[in-house]
């Protein structure tokens, strides 16, 4: 796998100045599409070189379906596979993240299968960019009972059965099944639940949560900023101190990423090791 590191030009404080990034990071689908563009196929990039068409998600094909697809001469009835809707593990796919930094600064963190093009995907934009993407190669291996320290910008969300978050009944049938943020109190449950489930454990004085809401835009082309286009998804920011409780269920929720809205920025588990 490979990290990149892209640091977002956000210019100063002056409200008179253009602040193209701040903007662009605003619209989460247009962040996650100007990140897909790093993984064109080879017919996007000899057709299209300099990236003058319009986003065409079908022209962003994952490496693996791409690469069976070209080897058996399938002439598939069904839309391609592709790093849009891309199942993300080790193979195909990318997770993503956005680092607000001291002064006003951002970075976006990007977790790929495959080693990106930023190239091609801001040879149009490169306004947005401090400076050229550093990328690096990503093996990490664990261990059972390996201590780590970890971050997660999570997007904690439940399903309402017979109650609701405020454990009364839920009298309304057309609510039932819906998906809906994790109450405050419930946070660290969350995050050891899933712990549970992709190998490692927590304990509840280790862990530091941030949590509040992402608002942006829902992607009008037309840019249409009123508030029937906006959105928001909740945003926990976990930080802390876990345990690898299963190697390869760890290595999977790695790559894979835990908890929904992967797509808007979510999901990505950044580990260092701890010693001592």
């Amino acid at each position: 796998m490979y990290i990149s590191c892209l640091l977002i030009n956000t210019g100063d404080n002056n409200p008179d100045r253009p602040r193209p990034g701040r903007l662009w990071l605003r619209n989460l689908y247009r962040v996650h599409q100007r990140l897909c563009i790093a993984f064109p196929s080879h017919e996007s990039q000899t057709d299209d070189p300099e990236f003058l068409k319009p986003f065409n998600p079908d022209n962003f094909p994952n490496a693996h379906t791409h690469e069976i697809a070209v080897t058996q001469k399938e002439n598939c009835n069904h839309p391609m596979e592709n790093h849009v809707h891309a199942q993300r593990d080790s193979e195909e796919g990318f997770l993503f993240r956005i680092d607000h930094l001291h002064g006003g600064r951002a970075m976006i963190v990007v977790q790929s299968a495959i080693r990106p093009d930023w190239d091609y995907a801001f040879q149009n934009a490169d306004y947005l960019l401090v400076c050229k993407p550093k990328v690096k190669h990503y093996n990490p291996h664990f261990e059972t009972g390996q201590v780590l320290k970890f971050l997660l910008c999570a997007n904690p969300t439940k399903r309402l059965g017979k109650t609701g978050t405020d454990g009364k009944p839920v009298r309304q049938e057309s609510l039932k099944g819906k998906r809906v943020p994790v109450p405050a109190e419930e946070l660290t449950k969350w995050l050891m639940r899933k712990g549970d489930k992709n190998g490692f454990s927590v304990k509840p004085e280790e862990v530091v949560s941030q949590d509040g809401y992402h608002y942006f835009n829902k992607g009008n082309p037309h840019g249409d900023d009123s508030e029937n286009q906006k959105a928001r998804l909740r945003h926990v920011r976990f930080e802390g101190i876990l345990t690898v409780t299963n190697t390869d269920a760890f290595k999977k929720s790695l790559t894979g990423g835990i908890g929904s809205a992967k797509g808007f920025g979510f999901g990505l588990l950044s580990v260092v090791p701890v010693k001592n």
